[in-house]
């Protein structure tokens, strides 16, 4: 029985592995990418839609073949489920989408440890309760370091003052911890903030206080000018009360008057009026008040 037939059609069914270029493509196996140079046919691009999509398929199925071509010649690992190839390094540069990050630096403890050489050992998260035979977190929700804030028995020291509250003394220790190591981080934010910018923690906040002292000027009525002065502040130029001119401009002074004049005709209660009338008769019913009583 001749099949010769038979297998030259289940042939034609599969595409050749086998695939040709005239210029060489370049791989960069460790991203797995290929970079294919040559020149694509314009009137194949240009026939009809199916003959496109056709030629871009086949362009397409060319180039992941050279890609698996390629990933079969690299060394292999394998393992009980599948074998795994092993990649090498990358070659391709890629930009980064924002600039690197800037060097953190230093707190004042980190500079004290580095002076003297000591060397931070991490501490795992989780610690074993072996009253409670069981796991807890070192710290924050049901962590180990609550446990002295709510034992059943405090023993009351020796200098204190045997009504005091153990407990209550006990929380605002630990309250206090918190703030000292949040003024801390305050602290070390600050530094590293002056630091980034060229100045010294201390001219840097002679600055900031300076510019909330100038700020400030703004909220009396003469600009600051009858307040009393600080020793060593500087004078500010240019913080002037602005009045409008008393000499206008014709249009402007009659649409002003207008517009005053249509607010009182029409009895408008708005946050420009002059005058509050209830605010007023309120006032004035509270004087007569006073002074029946006071006869």
């Amino acid at each position: 029985m001749d099949v010769t037939g038979i297998l030259d059609e289940h042939k034609n069914r599969f595409k050749s592995i086998q695939v040709e270029r005239l210029v060489p493509v370049e791989f960069d196996l460790g991203l797995m990418a290929c970079f294919d140079v040559n020149m694509i046919d314009e009137a194949q691009l240009r026939a009809s839609q199916k003959a496109r999509d056709t030629y871009l398929q086949e362009l397409s199925r060319e180039g992941a073949q050279l890609m698996i071509n390629e990933l079969f010649s690299l060394p292999t690992t394998v393992d009980e489920d599948s074998v795994y190839a092993t990649l090498p390094a990358i070659r391709t540069v890629l930009p980064r989408e924002k600039p690197a990050p800037k060097e953190k630096p230093m707190t004042r403890w980190e500079k004290f440890a580095k002076i003297k050489n000591i060397q931070n050992k991490k501490k795992s998260r989780m610690v074993y309760d072996e009253e409670k035979a069981e796991w807890r977190p070192r710290f924050g929700f049901k962590g180990v370091n609550n446990d002295d804030q709510k034992p059943w028995l405090i023993e009351v020291p020796g200098n204190a003052d045997p009504y005091d509250d153990q407990y209550k003394a006990r929380r605002e220790e630990k309250k206090e911890r918190i703030d000292k190591n949040a003024r801390r981080a305050q602290r070390n934010f600050e530094e590293n903030l002056a630091v980034e910018k060229g100045m010294k923690p201390r001219d840097m906040r002679k600055r900031e206080l300076q510019s909330a002292l100038v700020l400030s000027k703004g909220s009396t009525a003469s600009m600051g000018k009858f307040d009393d002065k600080l020793a060593g502040e500087p004078k500010v130029k240019g913080l002037k009360r602005k009045f409008d001119p008393l000499v206008k401009n014709s249009d402007k002074e009659k649409s002003n008057n207008m517009e005053i004049l249509n607010r009182v005709s029409k009895g408008e209660a708005k946050t420009t009026s002059v005058v509050n009338v209830r605010k007023a008769q309120r006032a004035i019913n509270n004087a007569k008040r006073s002074k029946k009583q006071e006869k």
